[in-house]
């Protein structure tokens, strides 16, 4: 399987959000990127469920719903219900992960765990065979547009390293500041899943940004 390009919705343009989406659907992507913030675990506040019930009623792809908010557990059903086929909670967000992931895959979808810049892989080790997917901040959570987080390199391989002695088949994602300029490094030390935000939705030819993203 080659590399997965999911485009961060955070960084379309809300005026024009059916657009988006649609340019989305032609293009070579393969996920949407949906980052649900709450304005407590993160210092920002994003998209609500009414938004995303429109963002799924024009996707014609799977819907990767990131949840940057306090006590994830009390929303899987909802996003289950608004059409989510991966489910991603924070690490330091979640007091019993995995109870909260085995409710996911109740709910029939794919389960994610994202880790902020500075928490250690190694707490991810005891369950990692449950987790269908993890994310790995390459930015401080909350916002879009930041600069890459160079250690994330080391983390990746370390990960990868992680997932392939437990015999695990859990995908690496990344999500912050991912141009062409780290993309190649990324997949190299182990990557899987490219989310990408400003790199696409403020180029003149996002299409064009994906699909260069996608031959890495």
């Amino acid at each position: 399987m080659g590399i997965l390009v999911a485009p961060s919705l955070l960084a379309a343009d809300f005026g024009n959000l059916e657009r988006d989406c649609m340019m989305v659907n032609a293009s070579e992507a393969d996920w949407f990127h949906i980052d649900v913030m709450d304005g407590v675990f993160v210092p920002n506040i994003s998209f609500g469920m009414p938004v995303i019930k429109s963002i799924a009623s024009h996707a014609d792809k799977p819907l990767d719903v990131h949840l940057m908010i306090v006590q994830p557990e009390r929303y899987i059903d909802t996003f289950a219900a608004l059409g989510s086929n991966i489910l991603t909670v924070h690490y330091e967000a979640s007091t019993h992960l995995h109870r909260t992931i085995q409710s996911i895959k109740d709910k029939g979808m794919k389960s994610g765990v994202a880790l902020n810049p500075h928490t250690p892989l190694d707490l991810l080790e005891p369950i990692i065979n449950d987790i269908d997917v993890v994310c790995l901040m390459s930015v401080n959570p909350g916002f879009g547009g930041q600069s890459f987080i160079e250690s994330t390199y080391q983390k990746v391989s370390k990960l990868k390293r992680i997932i392939d002695q437990s015999g695990a088949s859990t995908m690496i994602e990344i999500d912050g500041g991912v141009t062409d300029q780290n993309a190649k490094q990324l997949v190299d030390c182990g990557a899987d899943v490219l989310v990408a935000g400003s790199y696409v939705f403020s180029s003149d030819h996002p299409k064009e940004m994906i699909l260069g993203l996608k031959k890495v």
